[in-house]
């Protein structure tokens, strides 16, 4: 019998075996990489709708405290005093002190006037008006500080003359010719030119006391 020579040839190629495309290999990384990505914009999300949420989760965040600092006092026309603190504020109300008040119009009370004298013919005239003796009262202070009731009273820089100070004195001549010398036509005409102007002595006298001039 012969010898053959027994050759091998070269194993074909698996035509099984998978070929290379060249695409990437990191299909498992992609959900990781969208976890991620939702987890940065939830910590971006909380942070814009409340920016102290990530400092107070912290282990050693501690709340600021309010500095303590002393109150100032401020006092408001006397009568109102508001205590005002750093961190807020109270009101105090203050009873304001009574103020006393004073009628302009009032007047000493006269005294008794001598019969047959100027003053005691002005008080007949006013009880004769009706007045109450307050009026009486108040034309006196009136006059008082007018003329001290001198029937020859002239003022020698405005002209006027009398017991009511007429501007200028001849006024009176239409309550009487005798207007220099009699304090009867004076007192008429002074207590006409009081109720046209002032309604009452005692108006007059309160005006005068706050113009110093009726």
């Amino acid at each position: 019998m012969g010898r053959h020579l027994v050759t091998s040839t070269p194993s074909q190629p698996d035509s099984r075996l998978r070929v290379d495309t060249g695409r990437p290999r990191n299909r498992a990384r992609l959900p990781l990489a969208v976890f991620a990505f939702l987890a940065v914009c939830g910590f971006l999300l909380v942070n814009l709708v409340d920016p102290s949420s990530s400092s107070t989760s912290w282990a050693y965040y501690r709340a600021p405290q309010l500095a303590a600092g002393p109150s100032q006092n401020f006092v408001t026309d006397g009568a109102v005093q508001n205590r005002v603190e750093r961190d807020g504020f109270s009101v105090k109300d203050k009873v304001p002190a009574p103020v006393a008040v004073t009628d302009s119009s009032a007047a000493p009370a006269a005294a008794a006037p001598s019969p047959g004298s100027a003053q005691a013919i002005a008080r007949e005239m006013v009880l004769a008006r009706g007045w109450a003796e307050g009026e009486f009262s108040c034309l006196v202070s009136l006059w008082m500080k007018e003329s001290r009731w001198n029937v020859s009273a002239e003022n020698s820089s405005s002209g006027a003359y009398g017991i009511p100070q007429a501007l200028p004195g001849s006024k009176m001549a239409s309550t009487g010719s005798d207007w220099r010398t009699n304090p009867a036509t004076q007192i008429q005409w002074g207590i006409g030119y009081i109720v046209g102007r002032y309604g009452s002595p005692c108006g007059a006298w309160a005006h005068s006391q706050a113009k110093n001039w009726y």
